[in-house]
Protein backbone atom coordinates (compact mmCIF):
# COMPACT_ATOMS: atom_id res chain seq x y z
CA UNK A 1 0.00 0.00 0.00
CA UNK A 2 1.16 3.46 -0.97
CA UNK A 3 2.24 5.58 2.01
CA UNK A 4 1.61 9.06 0.09
CA UNK A 5 -1.09 10.49 -1.15
CA UNK A 6 -1.96 12.71 -3.83
CA UNK A 7 -5.03 14.22 -1.99
CA UNK A 8 -6.06 15.66 1.76
CA UNK A 9 -8.21 13.66 2.71
CA UNK A 10 -8.21 10.31 4.66
CA UNK A 11 -9.97 6.56 2.68
CA UNK A 12 -9.76 4.53 5.86
CA UNK A 13 -8.66 1.36 5.91
CA UNK A 14 -10.83 -2.01 6.66
CA UNK A 15 -11.62 -1.87 10.15
CA UNK A 16 -13.29 -4.46 12.39
CA UNK A 17 -14.50 -2.40 15.08
CA UNK A 18 -18.01 -1.38 13.40
CA UNK A 19 -18.57 -5.49 12.95
CA UNK A 20 -17.46 -5.94 16.36
CA UNK A 21 -19.03 -3.03 17.87
CA UNK A 22 -22.79 -3.97 16.04
CA UNK A 23 -22.40 -7.36 17.03
CA UNK A 24 -21.40 -6.08 20.49
CA UNK A 25 -24.95 -4.11 20.75
CA UNK A 26 -27.16 -6.65 19.32
CA UNK A 27 -25.94 -9.00 22.41
CA UNK A 28 -26.68 -6.67 24.59
CA UNK A 29 -29.96 -5.50 23.80
CA UNK A 30 -31.26 -9.12 23.31
CA UNK A 31 -29.41 -10.13 26.15
CA UNK A 32 -31.25 -7.08 28.04
CA UNK A 33 -34.31 -8.12 27.22
CA UNK A 34 -34.18 -11.89 27.80
CA UNK A 35 -33.01 -10.52 31.42
CA UNK A 36 -36.35 -8.88 31.93
CA UNK A 37 -37.80 -12.04 31.92
CA UNK A 38 -35.16 -14.57 33.67
CA UNK A 39 -32.66 -12.53 35.40
CA UNK A 40 -29.54 -14.47 33.46
CA UNK A 41 -26.87 -11.96 33.11
CA UNK A 42 -24.20 -13.50 31.86
CA UNK A 43 -25.12 -12.46 27.63
CA UNK A 44 -25.67 -8.79 29.12
CA UNK A 45 -22.11 -8.93 30.76
CA UNK A 46 -20.74 -10.27 27.28
CA UNK A 47 -22.12 -7.51 25.10
CA UNK A 48 -20.86 -4.89 27.46
CA UNK A 49 -17.48 -6.78 27.43
CA UNK A 50 -17.28 -6.58 23.65
CA UNK A 51 -18.88 -2.98 23.51
CA UNK A 52 -15.86 -1.78 25.63
CA UNK A 53 -13.50 -3.92 24.03
CA UNK A 54 -14.45 -2.19 20.60
CA UNK A 55 -14.68 1.36 22.28
CA UNK A 56 -10.73 0.91 23.70
CA UNK A 57 -9.64 -0.56 20.39
CA UNK A 58 -11.16 2.08 18.17
CA UNK A 59 -9.99 4.76 20.22
CA UNK A 60 -6.60 3.26 20.00
CA UNK A 61 -6.67 3.26 15.98
CA UNK A 62 -7.86 7.05 15.83
CA UNK A 63 -5.44 7.97 18.13
CA UNK A 64 -2.87 6.66 15.96
CA UNK A 65 -3.95 8.31 12.77
CA UNK A 66 -4.44 11.39 14.31
CA UNK A 67 -1.51 11.97 16.75
CA UNK A 68 1.50 9.54 15.19
CA UNK A 69 0.41 9.23 11.46
CA UNK A 70 -0.74 12.64 10.49
CA UNK A 71 -4.02 11.64 8.96
CA UNK A 72 -5.94 13.96 10.22
CA UNK A 73 -5.16 16.83 7.66
CA UNK A 74 -7.21 20.09 7.57
CA UNK A 75 -9.53 19.19 5.41
CA UNK A 76 -10.00 15.96 7.27
CA UNK A 77 -10.22 18.18 10.54
CA UNK A 78 -12.94 20.07 8.89
CA UNK A 79 -15.27 17.08 7.91
CA UNK A 80 -15.21 16.10 11.18
CA UNK A 81 -16.37 19.36 12.66
CA UNK A 82 -19.21 19.21 10.56
CA UNK A 83 -20.01 15.52 11.54
CA UNK A 84 -19.85 16.56 15.21
CA UNK A 85 -22.02 19.55 14.15
CA UNK A 86 -24.84 17.11 12.70
CA UNK A 87 -24.28 14.84 15.22
CA UNK A 88 -25.37 17.49 17.98
CA UNK A 89 -28.15 18.79 15.43
CA UNK A 90 -29.51 15.13 14.89
CA UNK A 91 -29.55 14.98 19.40
CA UNK A 92 -31.16 18.06 19.81
CA UNK A 93 -34.05 16.72 17.96
CA UNK A 94 -33.81 13.47 19.87
CA UNK A 95 -34.41 15.54 23.45
CA UNK A 96 -37.16 17.90 21.18
CA UNK A 97 -39.62 14.70 21.17
CA UNK A 98 -39.78 14.19 24.99
CA UNK A 99 -39.95 18.25 25.18
CA UNK A 100 -43.21 17.59 23.22
CA UNK A 101 -44.84 15.02 24.61
CA UNK A 102 -44.11 16.34 28.59
CA UNK A 103 -45.56 19.62 27.14
CA UNK A 104 -48.21 17.85 25.34
CA UNK A 105 -49.37 16.15 28.27
CA UNK A 106 -48.91 18.99 31.11
CA UNK A 107 -50.33 21.77 29.11
CA UNK A 108 -53.95 19.60 28.48
CA UNK A 109 -53.51 16.62 30.79
CA UNK A 110 -56.53 14.28 29.72
CA UNK A 111 -59.41 12.90 31.28
CA UNK A 112 -57.85 9.65 32.61
CA UNK A 113 -55.52 11.46 34.73
CA UNK A 114 -58.26 13.73 36.35
CA UNK A 115 -57.37 16.64 34.03
CA UNK A 116 -54.72 17.29 36.52
CA UNK A 117 -51.08 18.06 36.26
CA UNK A 118 -48.94 16.25 37.80
CA UNK A 119 -51.40 14.02 38.24
CA UNK A 120 -52.75 12.77 41.66
CA UNK A 121 -50.81 10.65 43.49
CA UNK A 122 -47.22 12.18 42.15
CA UNK A 123 -45.20 14.05 44.74
CA UNK A 124 -42.46 15.32 42.33
CA UNK A 125 -38.99 16.09 43.46
CA UNK A 126 -38.23 19.63 45.13
CA UNK A 127 -36.60 20.91 42.39
CA UNK A 128 -34.66 23.52 44.69
CA UNK A 129 -32.98 20.58 46.50
CA UNK A 130 -30.81 17.48 44.43
CA UNK A 131 -31.89 19.07 41.09
CA UNK A 132 -30.70 22.56 41.82
CA UNK A 133 -27.35 21.44 43.18
CA UNK A 134 -27.01 19.40 39.84
CA UNK A 135 -27.26 22.25 37.88
CA UNK A 136 -24.69 24.38 39.81
CA UNK A 137 -22.26 21.14 39.31
CA UNK A 138 -23.08 20.99 35.24
CA UNK A 139 -22.91 24.39 34.79
CA UNK A 140 -19.20 24.57 36.92
CA UNK A 141 -18.24 21.70 34.53
CA UNK A 142 -19.49 23.80 31.96
CA UNK A 143 -16.71 26.83 32.94
CA UNK A 144 -14.24 24.15 34.17
CA UNK A 145 -14.49 22.75 30.26
CA UNK A 146 -13.94 26.27 28.66
CA UNK A 147 -10.81 26.84 30.78
CA UNK A 148 -8.96 23.21 29.68
CA UNK A 149 -10.04 24.95 26.55
CA UNK A 150 -8.07 27.87 26.45
CA UNK A 151 -5.03 26.59 28.72
CA UNK A 152 -4.69 24.14 25.65
CA UNK A 153 -4.83 27.09 22.93
CA UNK A 154 -1.91 28.50 25.40
CA UNK A 155 0.15 25.46 25.68
CA UNK A 156 -1.00 25.43 29.45
CA UNK A 157 -0.83 21.83 29.87
CA UNK A 158 -0.65 21.42 33.98
CA UNK A 159 -3.61 23.97 34.04
CA UNK A 160 -5.43 22.01 30.83
CA UNK A 161 -4.86 18.90 33.18
CA UNK A 162 -6.37 19.87 36.72
CA UNK A 163 -9.30 21.62 35.03
CA UNK A 164 -10.32 19.12 32.76
CA UNK A 165 -9.70 16.23 35.71
CA UNK A 166 -11.90 19.13 37.76
CA UNK A 167 -14.79 18.59 34.61
CA UNK A 168 -15.09 14.69 34.67
CA UNK A 169 -15.05 14.66 38.82
CA UNK A 170 -18.11 16.63 38.07
CA UNK A 171 -19.44 14.52 35.46
CA UNK A 172 -18.87 11.58 38.04
CA UNK A 173 -20.42 13.50 41.11
CA UNK A 174 -23.32 14.42 39.12
CA UNK A 175 -23.91 10.55 38.31
CA UNK A 176 -23.99 9.60 41.31
CA UNK A 177 -26.61 12.31 42.74
CA UNK A 178 -28.96 11.51 39.95
CA UNK A 179 -28.48 7.50 40.90
CA UNK A 180 -29.47 8.65 44.71
CA UNK A 181 -32.12 11.12 43.29
CA UNK A 182 -33.85 7.58 41.30
CA UNK A 183 -33.39 5.93 44.38
CA UNK A 184 -35.44 8.36 46.44
CA UNK A 185 -38.56 8.48 44.05
CA UNK A 186 -41.75 8.14 45.15
CA UNK A 187 -42.68 7.17 41.33
CA UNK A 188 -41.68 4.71 38.72
CA UNK A 189 -41.53 4.97 35.32
CA UNK A 190 -44.90 3.07 34.90
CA UNK A 191 -47.00 5.30 37.19
CA UNK A 192 -48.53 7.17 34.28
CA UNK A 193 -47.02 9.20 31.43
CA UNK A 194 -45.18 11.93 34.45
CA UNK A 195 -43.42 8.90 35.62
CA UNK A 196 -42.42 7.44 31.97
CA UNK A 197 -41.73 11.09 30.51
CA UNK A 198 -39.30 12.37 33.60
CA UNK A 199 -37.02 8.55 33.65
CA UNK A 200 -37.04 8.70 29.79
CA UNK A 201 -35.60 12.50 29.40
CA UNK A 202 -33.86 12.15 32.61
CA UNK A 203 -32.70 8.70 32.34
CA UNK A 204 -31.44 9.78 28.65
CA UNK A 205 -29.95 12.95 29.99
CA UNK A 206 -28.28 10.92 32.34
CA UNK A 207 -26.86 8.35 29.62
CA UNK A 208 -25.58 11.30 27.63
CA UNK A 209 -23.46 12.59 30.78
CA UNK A 210 -21.53 9.19 31.22
CA UNK A 211 -20.63 9.27 27.75
CA UNK A 212 -19.72 12.51 28.02
CA UNK A 213 -17.82 11.86 31.13
CA UNK A 214 -15.99 9.20 28.99
CA UNK A 215 -15.36 11.58 26.31
CA UNK A 216 -13.41 13.71 28.41
CA UNK A 217 -11.60 11.42 30.14
CA UNK A 218 -10.08 9.63 27.01
CA UNK A 219 -9.15 13.48 26.39
CA UNK A 220 -7.58 13.87 29.43
CA UNK A 221 -5.61 10.95 28.96
CA UNK A 222 -4.53 12.44 25.39
CA UNK A 223 -3.28 15.20 27.10
CA UNK A 224 -1.14 13.81 30.02
CA UNK A 225 0.65 12.08 27.35
CA UNK A 226 1.18 14.86 25.18
CA UNK A 227 -1.54 13.88 21.75
CA UNK A 228 -2.90 17.33 21.83
CA UNK A 229 -1.52 20.95 21.28
CA UNK A 230 -2.60 24.48 21.05
CA UNK A 231 -3.42 23.80 16.53
CA UNK A 232 -4.26 20.04 17.27
CA UNK A 233 -6.85 19.11 19.06
CA UNK A 234 -10.50 18.65 17.67
CA UNK A 235 -10.72 15.56 19.88
CA UNK A 236 -11.27 17.92 22.92
CA UNK A 237 -13.11 20.19 21.10
CA UNK A 238 -15.91 17.67 20.07
CA UNK A 239 -15.54 16.64 23.93
CA UNK A 240 -16.42 19.95 25.05
CA UNK A 241 -18.98 21.02 22.41
CA UNK A 242 -20.47 17.26 23.45
CA UNK A 243 -20.54 18.36 27.07
CA UNK A 244 -21.80 22.42 26.39
CA UNK A 245 -24.52 20.59 24.69
CA UNK A 246 -25.56 18.44 27.56
CA UNK A 247 -25.31 21.71 30.12
CA UNK A 248 -28.12 23.17 28.19
CA UNK A 249 -30.49 20.10 27.98
CA UNK A 250 -30.00 19.89 31.38
CA UNK A 251 -30.94 23.53 31.72
CA UNK A 252 -34.26 23.55 30.19
CA UNK A 253 -35.20 19.68 31.96
CA UNK A 254 -34.09 21.45 35.29
CA UNK A 255 -37.20 24.63 34.35
CA UNK A 256 -39.66 23.05 32.80
CA UNK A 257 -40.18 19.26 33.89
CA UNK A 258 -38.63 19.79 37.96
CA UNK A 259 -39.72 23.39 38.12
CA UNK A 260 -42.15 24.87 36.02
CA UNK A 261 -43.90 20.85 35.95
CA UNK A 262 -44.15 20.75 39.72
Amino acid sequence: MMSQSNHSFHLVNYSPWPLTGALGTMILMSSIIKWFHEFNMLFTLLGYLIILLTMFQWWRDVTRESTHQGIHTFSVSMNMRWGMILFIISEIFFFLSFFWTFFHSSLSPNIEMGSYWPPHNISPFNPFQIPLLNTIILISSGISVTWTHHSLMNNNLNQSLYSLLMTVILGIYFTTLQAYEYKMASFSISDSVYGSVFFIATGFHGLHVLIGTMFLFICLIRIYYNHLSSHHHFGFEAAAWYWHFVDVVWLFLFISIYWWGK
